[in-house]
């Protein structure tokens, strides 16, 4: 995540070989054209998206996103193939049948070789990470906690968990597991300026696993979220500082319900997890930037010979 100094020679299909680059899915899942056009912003340019997939020999690298099934025949050994997942482990294709295919890992995981988070967190200035604020966050929020959530049935007992929790504080449930529905994204995050907590509850408890739940959902529509999912390190590495609640800091659902009772009656410990509003920002991690650079770079031909351990093995999800 380097930031690339505005002085270094951008290096652009004219000093430098350009490196074909073709997706298994085809490029309209991307939201991308063929063509050099998605690197143009690139300090290293020299990139193009091949739409043709029947023309793999002579690509540089081929991303796969599952569902994946057919591989291509004729593969030439020269090339970096590339396993993308924003899934979770138990959410995603098996690859037992895998091994010693791909190169690279495209992951929201920090050991993914081309890391892919759903948000990017950077302070301004790391030794400032928190700030006085003059909006008071609690002020007409007139309304204890929300859950937008369509998946009632996730592997890691989330839906048990909050109606527990809803046992003993007000809990509004939007979508396909409650009483309660609003038409899109835009109207139901206006509904969220009525309430002080949100239930950003991953759908696995995986290590790195954090999605839009925490990042969208909750922190850039001024509403405390708590979380469950990844480790308690992980969202201390990604999110800013004393800006989430994490719920398995509490023995039960009661306990921390009792906590959340407590902070929507002190709007000072409420406002203290919005500290860091104003610190820093949520950054584009440039994806597609960051693969051509590493095709440009001197790396090693190296194969996952496990990969399925390495996406689903022990330790991975609880």
């Amino acid at each position: 995540y380097a930031r690339t100094s505005r002085t270094r020679r951008k290096l652009s299909a004219e000093t430098a070989q350009m490196k074909k680059v073709s997706v298994y899915n085809g490029l309209s899942r991307w939201a991308q054209r063929a063509g050099s056009e998605t690197f143009q912003v690139c300090p290293v340019a020299a990139c193009t998206l091949i739409d043709d997939f029947a023309d793999t020999v002579s690509v540089d690298a081929i991303v796969f996103e599952q569902p994946f099934f057919n591989f291509p025949i004729n593969r030439n050994l020269n090339q970096v193939w590339i396993l993308y997942l924003l899934e979770s482990a138990p959410n995603s294709q098996s690859l037992v049948s895998y091994n010693n295919v791909f190169n690279w890992t495209a992951t929201y995981r920090k050991d993914s070789d081309l890391v892919a988070p759903y948000a990017k967190w950077v302070y301004y200035d790391p030794q400032v990470t928190g700030k006085t604020q003059k909006t008071n966050y609690a002020k007409n929020k007139t309304k204890k906690v929300a859950w937008l959530v369509s998946n009632c049935d996730a592997i890691n007992n989330r839906y048990e968990y909050a109606k527990k929790l809803q046992k003993h504080i007000p809990l509004d449930i939007y979508g396909e597991c409650g009483r309660l529905r609003c038409r899109d994204e835009g109207e139901c995050f206006k509904m969220l300026n009525d309430y002080k907590f949100y239930l950003s509850f991953e759908n696995s408890n995986c290590r790195d696993y954090i999605t839009e739940k925490l990042f969208r959902n909750a922190l850039e529509n001024n509403v405390v979220p708590i979380v469950l999912g990844a480790r308690k390190e992980d969202y201390i590495r990604s999110a800013p500082k004393d800006s989430f609640i994490y719920a398995h800091d509490f023995n039960n659902p009661k306990d921390l319900a009792r906590f959340l009772k407590k902070l929507d009656e002190d709007d000072d410990m409420y406002n203290s997890y919005f500290r860091w509003k104003g610190t820093g920002e949520f950054i584009n991690t440039h994806f597609w930037c960051r693969l051509c650079a590493l095709l440009h770079s001197t790396y090693s031909n190296k194969w996952y010979k496990d990969v399925n351990e390495w996406w689903s093995g022990p330790g991975v999800c609880d």
